[in-house]
């Protein structure tokens, strides 16, 4: 065992004592105690053990003592309880950073799931843009079918009638030839 142990033990056993001396002195057997050597170091002199003066005077000492003691454990319980105050003031601080960051963390996710609800709606629309153009799309070409057919109909009428001239102008011209050639 190194000396940095074996002080840590004797001032963790000091720690221990200081606090059951502390915590005997403010509970109740404490007081019945004191009450107790009060009481029998007033009788003393009554029932003329000792003199008035000797009582006062041994009394005086020992509290004295007992409050130069008293005020030693209480500023080592002071000091004691400063330190854990700051460890928790530290762990506290600790705390609110993480808690900063992690501000900073939910408030970036929140800007991405803006970023990404904005991208959404974008694709959406353009989903229905591609829907309303895909449909003006098919609306163009219906009525472009529609017309390309009146145009074949018509074409094919104008056709027919070409080809029915055509014929005409044939048996017209076959008739003239007819007529014009010499009969054999």
């Amino acid at each position: 065992m190194g000396r940095k142990e074996e002080r840590e033990k004797k001032i963790q056993f000091l720690e221990k004592v200081t606090d059951g001396v502390m915590w005997w002195i403010g509970s109740i057997p404490s007081l019945i105690v004191h009450s107790i050597v009060f009481a029998t170091a007033f009788l003393l002199p009554v029932f003329g053990i000792v003199s008035v003066d000797k009582m006062l005077l041994v009394l005086t000492t020992v509290l004295s003592l007992e409050a130069i003691y008293l005020a030693i454990f209480i500023q080592m319980s002071v000091n004691r309880s400063q330190e854990h105050i700051e460890d928790i003031r530290e762990d506290i601080e600790e705390i609110q950073d993480d808690i900063e960051e992690i501000s900073e963390d939910i408030e970036e996710i929140s800007e991405d799931i803006d970023d990404i609800q904005e991208d959404i709606e974008d694709i959406a629309e353009e989903e229905d843009d591609e829907d309303h153009n895909e449909r003006a799309k098919n609306v163009m070409l219906k009525s472009n079918v529609s017309s390309n057919k009146n145009d074949i109909k018509a074409l094919r009428e104008m056709i027919a009638n070409l080809q029915q001239q055509l014929e005409d102008l044939k048996s017209e011209d076959e008739a003239t030839t007819d007529e014009n050639t010499p009969e054999n």
